[in-house]
């Protein structure tokens, strides 16, 4: 059996770090595979934890705050030969025999797999499967909000229905919380693309895939916790996914589909901030800043 090189990106994780490593050697049973860091100039105690916890891991330490493409990229240039490379959040908790279910489940055209993910404490799988951008779905999602309009795939890009999350399902993309990529898939796409300092890098890396024929598939069978972020209490962060959500429709659609893609987003985050969401209400200002979709996205 082919090694899976575990990649894993970290910021200032030092509190995060010991509930991962201590559920990886269940996650990953039945699987050879090491452990690859990438660490992303933490000011906290990551580094000191790594060494002590996992000693055995290799750890790559960018001397920046690079993004999580490049600590991906700086982590897979470091990991050696690889068979399947699991992309996992310094937050995630593998349950007993996920990374397992999810590389059996790679091939016959499926390239990227990714299990059931769940927040702590909820018995409810998260909705973790999307659907490509369009100006529709984006014009469904600001009128009737994207959980009744994911009843509709024309109207959304969240799958909602219950019986997609029960058997494997392909989707455009997923939450890129915890992802196994076959090497041939990872051969075939190259590099993740590290314009994206955070958020959408996943939706574009499975998208190229797609395009090259490679589908990401729900496997229900491996599960895992996600601890999850804070982009929706965040104003600067919930902005920064945003923007990036449409320097990505913009990458792959004409000038005059992504302005209606931009106004139909904006259209969503201003509803919301008349609501009294400030994260909506920075966004709002932030897609109508002349220049914004062409500033480097940073930290």
């Amino acid at each position: 059996m082919s090694t899976v090189a575990v990649i894993v990106v970290t910021w200032n994780s030092a509190a995060v770090l010991p509930g991962f490593l201590a559920a990886l050697p269940d996650g990953m049973a039945g699987l050879d595979w090491r452990l690859v860091v990438a660490d992303n100039d933490s000011a906290d105690d990551t580094v000191e934890v790594l060494s002590t916890l996992a000693p055995e891991a290799t750890v790559v330490q960018t001397g920046r705050n690079a993004g999580y493409a490049a600590g991906i990229n700086a982590a897979l240039d470091a990991a050696g030969e690889y068979g399947v490379a699991l992309i996992c959040n310094p937050d995630v908790r593998m349950r007993q025999g996920c990374a397992k279910r999810l590389v059996d489940s790679l091939g016959g055209g499926v390239g990227i797999a990714v299990p059931l993910l769940y927040e702590e404490g909820s018995d409810t799988p998260h909705r973790s499967l999307r659907r490509e951008s369009t100006v529709l779905r984006a014009l469904g999602e600001a009128v009737i909000g994207n959980t009744r309009a994911g009843r509709f795939p024309a109207l959304s890009e969240l799958v909602t229905d219950p019986a997609a999350y029960q058997h494997p399902t392909r989707a455009d993309w997923a939450t890129g919380a915890l992802m196994a990529i076959s090497g041939e898939c990872m051969a075939a796409c190259g590099k993740w693309d590290e314009s994206f300092f955070l958020y959408s890098e996943e939706t574009e890396f499975c998208l190229r895939a797609r395009d090259l024929g490679y589908a990401t598939q729900l496997e229900p069978s491996a599960e895992a916790v996600h601890l999850g972020g804070d982009s929706q209490v965040s104003p600067r962060l919930w902005t920064l996914l945003t923007l990036n959500r449409v320097r990505l429709y913009g990458r792959r659609h004409g000038r005059v589909s992504t302005a209606a893609f931009r106004m139909a987003v904006l259209l969503r985050e201003t509803s919301r901030a008349v609501l009294g969401r400030p994260a909506s209400r920075a966004a709002a200002a932030a897609l109508v800043r002349p220049g914004a979709l062409h500033e480097t996205p940073g930290p």
